[in-house]
């Protein structure tokens, strides 16, 4: 596998071939940074941890080299930060069974320049390589940047796949945006409940972030338990915890999609439903 960025690691834990490792994925996930598969693909971890005919491929497209730091790592450089949140992603890597880890090494500009051919590269690459059956990575609604710009390099990687070799589905998860927001009808709801020691030791091995100022884990969790609460206002709780997705599977199977316009509509469908609830209320 040739990837743009002589850097770039492909981990597996449990030391088999890269090509074997690969062919026996199922579930993917493409995320921003390290951590983020954790946050927000966890849905795809739980489906594959212990099962024998399933695994989770984890892709981290950036270098991690801008994050925030305090206690411990506060005097650390970018690269030695980088080592670090390479170390950490690995740990989650065999914590959680994947079947591989992939460590793409882009800077956040790369992932950012649309223009930029490497990351859509590279992901085309994998994609092949893999055959996911099913795509976890950012949602459109995102507040940051370095987060869509993942979701659209990759939304672009299976447009230019052959139609045999694109996932049968594309879900776009939670980090630096909820999507409580969404219409109900809209959300794809995620029961993460199982497992929840498997959730708290995968968020918990990313100590540069958690020690540097931003507690992702209980945050992380808290979210999860308040989706499934607040989901639904007229019954009981389904399950303990939830993370909503937004479908973008569409985007994919017809290119012909205009992406602005699709995340658009979801805008458009929440404010009917508050006009409209507003309105027949006021009478």
């Amino acid at each position: 596998m040739k990837l743009r960025n002589s850097t770039a690691e492909i981990f597996v834990p449990d030391g088999k071939p890269v090509a074997e490792a690969l062919a026996r994925t199922t579930h993917m996930g493409v995320s921003a940074h390290q951590d983020d598969l954790e946050i927000m693909a966890f849905r795809g971890i739980l489906e594959c941890f212990g099962v024998d005919d399933k695994w989770f491929l984890g892709v981290v497209v950036t270098n991690g080299a801008g994050s925030p730091r305090d206690d411990l790592y506060k005097d650390y450089t970018d690269e030695e930060m980088m080592v670090v949140r390479r170390k950490e992603q690995k740990k989650a890597a065999f914590v959680g069974e994947y079947a591989a880890q992939f460590l793409l090494d882009h800077p956040s500009s790369a992932v950012k320049d649309a223009s930029n051919p490497d990351v859509v590269a590279d992901l085309k690459e994998i994609l092949l390589a893999a055959r996911p059956e099913v795509v976890y990575t950012h949602n459109l609604g995102d507040k940051h940047d370095t987060h869509v710009g993942t979701a659209l390099r990759l939304i672009q990687a299976m447009r230019e796949l052959p139609e045999e070799a694109r996932p049968k589905r594309v879900l776009g998860c939670e980090v630096w945006r909820d999507l409580d927001w969404m219409t109900d009808e809209d959300k794809v709801p995620l029961d993460v409940a199982a497992h929840e020691n498997l959730a708290a030791a995968l968020l918990g091995v990313f100590d540069s972030q958690i020690c540097g100022g931003k507690r992702y884990d209980l945050a992380t969790m808290g979210r999860r338990r308040a989706h499934a609460t607040y989901f639904a206002s007229h019954g009981v709780d389904d399950t303990a915890q939830l993370n909503f997705a937004m479908d973008l599977t569409p985007l994919v199977n017809d290119p012909s999609l205009d992406v602005s316009s699709y995340v658009q509509g979801f805008i458009d469908r929440f404010a009917a439903e508050v006009k409209g609830r507003v309105g027949k209320l006021l009478g």
